[in-house]
């Protein structure tokens, strides 16, 4: 477990009633805090469980950590990560930062001074969520203890409502409460005299221009994983996921080289035609000579999983995937592990999702000359017989989304899209909020990026949105669930730090997606892995939800209980379930989950 919250607190409650609030706060994650996991000053506190995170006071002034830090410089004996904080913070202040990496959250409160800290590791592995309040400054690793907070007491926030459903998680900064914010990945936020700065501490430097030296580069790569994969190890015996793709394969056949002896690992399988992917698996043990083991997935398990999911995430989440990282920690737990390794980020350093490659054709519309696009494309496409003809119709719609600009463009085929929103939402939920504030979110990491390069750009943004709002989160929460720990040795610090400066060309040759990392590791990984097409832990939900009753007996109660809460329209709700049995249940179950979810994390917040 690593939970904890804390706030300066500048009111006159006496420390009887700050300790009690603490005490308060965590029972609601069904906490019984003892007298080590609360520490109260005039004006501070901090309270915590598990044993990812620890805390230290020194001078008046409070730490705490979470996460596996890595620190610069060396540690004197028995001085734990929250001691060094202190003595960092006292010796370069907010920019000790740059002497920590490794995942980590960090808060320093020092209250005498009226002065807060917070700051998140660089890819945002760890999460930290904080408010301000009528008495200062609230922060937690999750958003609805902060909401919780006596002095707070955050309201459902309908633009979170909104943000959810669009991109089935709440992206950073918002939460799904009103007030309260997340921090984004390498951010820091500092509360001074009740006031909030922001900044960012790093920034991944991308290179744009080629280079010509494959082979040193490739062996730096390699070098690089295989000191991730013994770094993220340790001295801990530890097993990995694996679902047969590039990069859990990777991870596993490395584990099994660093530790000198099979690694452990856990794979999850479909009984539905077009999700099985055990077959990779198998591959990848067969190749490395794994200890693997193997579990096929139920509409049971899916049943079970539900309300688990809902009460682990701070704010509705809706991958599905969760699923299968639940049940494959679960069954590492049952066997004794308290640790394994996702693959999880070679696609977003690397260049390893489709779109990438989709987007590529459209930029190259973009260096059509002027003259032949102003003079003869479009003038061409803007005739109104050409819809009538299929080259045509391909050439406009080609034509259209070209001219939009990225990010912009990917959004076109976001469910929410493809109807108008008055058909979706009740005119009274859409008063509230702004429909185009997720395309301002998707602007922000792919503005931000240290590239020119429209490749780097988006890949930029999905070390955010793909990564750190949706991916970590998934697999990390639903692991703890488990009772494990997930590190993740493509994100080592040193190894995201090599791939900006793998060009672009590199990432995605033509139509080739991940190049590099394939080329470099094409005499180590089975061929059948390399040339396998991109797809992970999908879980086949809609196909379950027409076939098993009790599922869909579930799912209806949930929806019908979500439709009376005034936001959805109830018969676009009705249409939704009436086309996923009648038109396409893999794509309109995907929406379905995502308003199954939002009920159920509503259903369990109210609850308990």
């Amino acid at each position: 477990m690593r939970d904890f919250c804390g706030w300066l607190d500048f009111g006159s409650k006496p420390q009887g009633a700050l300790r009690a609030m603490a005490a308060s706060l965590m029972a609601r994650r069904g906490y019984a805090l003892d007298e080590r996991s609360i520490r109260v000053m005039d004006g501070a506190v901090m309270s915590l469980m598990g044993p990812m995170c620890v805390m230290a006071e020194k001078e008046g002034v409070l730490a705490l950590m979470s996460g596996r830090p890595v620190f610069s410089e060396p540690q004197p004996a028995g001085e734990d990560a929250a001691m060094t904080l202190l003595r960092l913070w006292r010796a370069h202040g907010p920019e000790l930062t740059q002497r920590i990496h490794g995942s980590f959250a960090l808060a320093i409160l020092d209250a005498p001074r009226q002065d807060a800290f917070l700051a998140v590791d660089r890819i945002g592995i760890q999460t930290l969520a904080f408010a301000r309040s009528s008495e200062g400054l609230i922060f937690s690793n999750r958003a609805d203890l902060v909401a919780d907070h006596p002095d707070l007491a955050a309201d459902l926030d309908p633009q979170g409502i909104f943000d959810y459903l669009y991109f089935s998680m709440v992206p950073a900064p918002g939460t799904i409460f009103r007030g309260v914010e997340k921090l984004l990945p390498a951010q820091w936020v500092r509360y001074r005299s009740g006031k909030i700065e922001r900044g960012f501490y790093w920034h991944l430097a991308y290179r744009d221009e080629p280079r010509r030296d494959f082979e040193e580069q490739a062996d730096d790569f390699r070098r690089l994983l295989r000191e991730g994969v013994e770094r993220a190890r340790g001295t801990d015996d530890v097993a990995a996921f694996l679902s047969g793709g590039i990069d859990s394969s990777t991870v596993a056949g490395l584990l099994t080289a660093v530790q000198g002896k099979p690694a452990r690992t856990y794979s999850m399988g479909f009984e539905a035609e077009g999700f099985d992917e055990m077959e990779y698996a198998r591959i990848a043990a067969r190749h490395f000579g794994l200890d693997a083991r193997e579990y096929y997935l139920t509409p049971k398990d899916v049943l079970d999983a539900i309300p688990r999911i809902a009460h682990q995430y701070d704010e509705p989440f809706a991958n599905e995937s969760a699923v299968s990282a639940y049940f494959c920690a679960k069954l590492a737990a049952d066997d004794g592990y308290r640790v394994m390794l996702g693959g999880d980020g070679g696609d977003e350093i690397l260049g390893g999702n489709e779109r990438y490659a989709k987007q590529k054709v459209f930029e190259f519309y973009g260096r059509i000359p002027g003259w032949i696009r102003n003079g003869l494309i479009e003038p061409t496409v803007a005739f109104p017989w050409i819809d009538r003809l299929m080259p045509g119709r391909k050439l406009k719609s080609y034509v259209h989304q070209a001219k939009t600009p990225l990010p912009d463009r990917m959004e076109a085929y976001n469910f929410f899209h493809r109807q108008p929103l008055d058909e979706m939402f009740t005119s009274e939920f859409l008063a509230q909020v702004d429909p185009e504030r997720p395309i301002v979110l998707l602007r922000d990491p792919y503005e931000r990026a240290d590239s020119r390069h429209f490749i780097n750009r988006m890949l930029h943004l999905d070390l955010k949105f793909t990564l750190a709002d949706n991916d970590l989160r998934k697999v990390s929460a639903m692991a703890e669930a488990a009772g494990v720990e997930v590190r993740y040795p493509l994100l080592d610090d040193a190894l995201v730090e090599f791939s900006g400066q793998v060009p672009p060309d590199w990432k995605v040759k033509g139509q080739y997606l991940r190049w590099f990392f394939k080329q470099s590791l094409k005499d180590y990984l089975p061929e059948a892995i390399i040339k396998k097409s991109k797809h992970g832990f999908g879980l086949p939900f809609g196909i379950w939800l027409r076939d098993h009753q009790a599922l869909a007996e579930r799912v209806r109660d949930r929806l019908t209980d979500l439709s009376r809460r005034g936001w959805l329209r109830p018969d676009y709700i009705a249409r939704i379930q009436t086309e996923h049995q009648t038109l396409h249940p893999t794509y309109f179950g995907k929406m379905l989950w995502v308003m199954l979810m939002l009920e159920e994390w509503l259903a369990a917040r109210e609850s308990g």
